[in-house]
C-alpha cells in the first residue's frame, strides 16, 4: 500500500504504485500517475495529466503539472511525463505541453533539477541532465542527454541544447548550443568544448581530438554550412562529429551559438 500522510490531499482517482510515499501537506490530482518508489517529501503539488517515473524524489514546494504559462493554452488535455530516478528539488516548476507544441512536456531519467528550476510547456529534456538553481527554460526548449546548465542561466524559447553541452552560470542562451559545446557570457557565445564531460562518459581520446578539430573547422570564420561537407569528409569515422553535424542540419528557428570571433573554441 502507498504511504500517505494524513494531511495530504490525494484524489482517489490518482494512480499510485504500492511503494509510493506522500508526505505532509501534498496535493495529488485525479489524473496523476506515480510510479514505484516515488517520494513526495512534503508540500508538493502534482496535478494535471502528469506521470512521475519510478524512484523519483520531489522536495517541498515543487509544482508539477499545473497549467502552462501560455496565453494560447485553452485547457487542452496536454501532458507532463517525468522519467525515473530524478531528483526534483524545492520550488521547481514543470508545466505540461500545449496544442502548439505537441501536447507534451517530457523529462528523461536520472536528472537533477535544483532549487527554483522552471521547465516550461513543450520542453523536451533528456537523460542525466543537471540543471542548477534558478535556471529558466522557455517553452519548446530541448535539452540533450547529460547536458549541464549552470545556476541562473536562462534559455530562450525554441532553443536546442545538444548532448553533453555545458551552459555557464548566469548565461542567456538565445541560440542553439552544439553537442559537446560549452557556452558562457551575458549572451551565450561558444567558448570551448565540454572535454571533461566527454571523458566522464567514456569517449576515447581520438574521438575528442576529432570533435576539437571539427569545431575548429566549422567555426573557422566562414559560414558553418559551407564547412559541413568538408568536416564530414575529414572525420568519416567519428560518431561524435556525426552527431554535431546532424544537430546543425536539423530544423531550427534560433541559429547557432558561435565564438565571438574566428578563433576556434578551445577545450573547457
Amino acid at each position: 500500500m502507498p504511504s500517505v500522510h494524513p494531511t495530504a490531499l490525494v484524489d482517489p482517482r490518482a494512480t499510485l504504485a504500492d511503494s509510493v510515499v506522500i508526505g505532509p501537506y501534498c496535493t495529488v490530482g485525479p489524473d496523476v500517475v506515480l510510479g514505484a518508489g516515488v517520494t513526495l517529501v512534503s508540500h508538493v503539488v502534482v496535478d494535471g495529466r502528469t506521470t512521475v517515473g519510478a524512484g523519483t524524489r520531489v522536495f517541498p514546494f515543487a509544482s508539477l503539472g499545473l497549467p502552462p504559462q501560455d496565453l494560447k493554452y485553452r485547457g487542452e488535455p496536454s501532458r507532463l511525463e517525468i522519467g525515473e530516478n530524478n531528483t526534483i528539488r524545492e520550488h521547481v516548476t514543470m508545466n505540461p505541453g500545449t496544442e502548439g507544441g505537441g501536447m507534451l512536456t517530457r523529462v528523461g531519467n536520472d536528472g537533477l533539477f535544483m532549487i527554483g528550476v522552471h521547465i516550461a510547456h513543450d520542453c523536451l529534456v533528456g537523460d542525466g541532465v543537471i540543471i542548477a538553481n534558478n535556471v529558466l527554460l522557455g517553452g519548446h526548449v530541448s535539452i540533450g542527454d547529460w547536458a549541464v546548465l549552470g545556476g541562473g542561466a536562462a534559455v530562450h524559447q525554441f532553443v536546442r541544447i545538444g548532448k553533453l553541452a555545458m551552459v555557464g552560470g548566469v548565461t542567456g542562451v538565445e541560440a542553439d548550443v552544439i553537442p559537446f559545446g560549452s557556452v558562457i557570457g551575458n549572451r551565450a557565445r561558444l567558448a570551448g568544448l565540454n572535454i571533461v564531460g566527454m571523458k566522464r562518459r567514456g569517449y576515447a581520446r581520438d574521438e575528442m581530438h576529432a570533435v576539437r578539430g571539427a569545431c575548429r573547422q566549422l567555426f573557422s570564420g566562414t559560414a558553418v554550412a559551407e564547412q559541413e561537407a568538408a568536416v564530414a569528409a575529414a572525420y568519416p569515422d567519428s560518431a561524435a562529429v556525426a552527431e554535431i553535424l546532424a544537430f546543425i542540419r536539423a530544423d531550427s528557428s534560433r541559429g547557432l551559438c558561435r565564438p565571438d570571433d574566428t578563433a576556434a573554441p578551445e577545450a573547457a
